[in-house]
């Protein structure tokens, strides 16, 4: 089974990523992964901390000559920001006096609850956990996640859709496009629509403004999905179980949505289900089958399979939590009423969360393909693949 896990605090030394499960013979192309980690540091609204940081890939284990071996990969990310650090947040003892404590938790954000749960009379050691600069050693592996899924020929990329109030008109946008804005080297918001992208700017400049912050909405694409990923059969092998709770895990998403799934609650049957069609696929056709849809309501999933269909995963992310001004809170020894702490922090963050949100849709579909397909190598892999897609084809 495909498995990650990841280590590492936010001012810490650095983050570390594992992936295990990965066939032996897939090309890892570095410049591909510091590429993914580039674009998660990316977006209108960004704090001074991706001023600092430049995100590298340094391989550690399991890619040796520009491929995998089948061992565990494990990735360290440098946190550039540790030589700020290291008296305050040290490994060893070091003195009580450097230490930063945050005193005063903030709404909204784990500080209480960690603090709570762990025991800790103060919440450094949750903050630098819970932070959502985490995330970045999951694209990490997301990135090698994506790079198996293209040798199926499956792509994994995200847009926004809102931000604030903000929110692009038409929500259905042609995948080629999706695929031009992950390509620019200058990210503003993400947004296929310029004229909505200065709406949403606007949004971010007014709680820049008044020292707020502001949340929205980001949707993850996989195109060319072949249908049979998942199963109804168990409950937690769904794969829009499993995609929603990828996703959810990330820092501040708050919501998930598959499909038009929101919209669907309060339409009837005839407006949401998606009609079948039937064409007989040509020869070197891209398409798996001969079964078309007029739509993807659906967004590639119905039964917890994938239907082949584009995957449409939605991620409604809430405001940062950290305010330049603060909410009110309470002093963790005093219990007397204060503001809640500061940290440096972002004013926006969707572009960069639907990057993270791309790496956890790439490692869950990888695993749901390797589950099925199979392979210690890239080859074997391949050739089971490629035999199920003889199947649909003569189905």
């Amino acid at each position: 089974m495909l498995r990650y896990s990841t280590a590492g605090e936010s001012h810490g030394e650095a983050l570390v990523a594992l992936l295990t499960g990965m066939p032996a013979g897939l090309k890892v192309d570095q410049a591909f992964l510091d590429r993914e980690l580039w674009r998660r540091q990316q977006g209108y609204g960004r704090g001074g901390r991706m001023k600092i940081e430049r995100d590298q890939a340094h391989i550690i284990s399991g890619v040796r000559h520009g491929a995998t071996i089948g061992s565990p990969i494990a990735i360290l990310l440098e946190n550039k920001d540790w030589k700020n650090w290291q008296e305050s947040l040290p490994v060893s003892e070091g003195e009580a006096a450097k230490h930063k404590a945050v005193n005063s938790p903030r709404p909204g954000h784990a500080d209480l609850a960690g603090a709570l749960k762990y025991n800790f009379r103060e919440a450094r050691y949750v903050l630098e956990r819970a932070s959502a600069r985490e995330s970045a050693a999951r694209v990490a592996v997301g990135a090698v996640a994506k790079l198996f899924l293209r040798e199926l020929g499956i792509e994994v990329l995200s847009h926004v859709l809102a931000v604030g109030a903000a929110a692009l008109p038409n929500a259905e946008v042609p995948w080629e496009q999706i695929r031009d804005l992950a390509a620019k080297q200058e990210v503003l918001l993400s947004c296929a629509d310029p004229e909505a992208e200065q709406r949403m700017k606007a949004e971010v400049d007014k709680a820049l403004r008044t020292g707020d912050s502001v949340g929205g909405v980001f949707e993850v694409v996989a195109h060319h999905v072949p249908p049979g990923l998942g199963t109804y059969a168990n409950w937690d092998e769904r794969l829009d179980g499993l995609l929603a709770g990828a996703v959810m895990s990330l820092q501040a998403v708050k919501a998930v949505e598959i499909g038009v799934g929101v919209s669907a609650a309060a339409s009837s049957g005839s407006q949401v289900h998606d009609e079948i069609g039937y064409s007989r696929p040509k020869s070197g056709a891209a398409s798996f089958t001969g079964f078309v849809r007029k739509h993807n309501h659906a967004g590639g999933l119905e039964g917890g399979i994938s239907n082949g269909e584009d995957i449409l995963v939605r991620g409604y992310l809430k405001p940062i939590s950290t305010l330049r001004r603060p909410l009110e809170s309470v002093d963790f020894t005093t219990r007397e009423p204060v503001k809640a702490a500061y940290e440096r922090s972002d004013v926006c963050v969707v572009p960069a969360a639907g990057v993270a949100a791309e790496a956890m849709v790439a490692l869950t579909l990888a695993r749901c393909a390797l589950e099925k397909f199979g392979g210690d190598s890239i080859a074997e892999t391949m050739r089971n693949f490629q035999g199920y897609c003889q199947q649909l084809q003569n189905y």
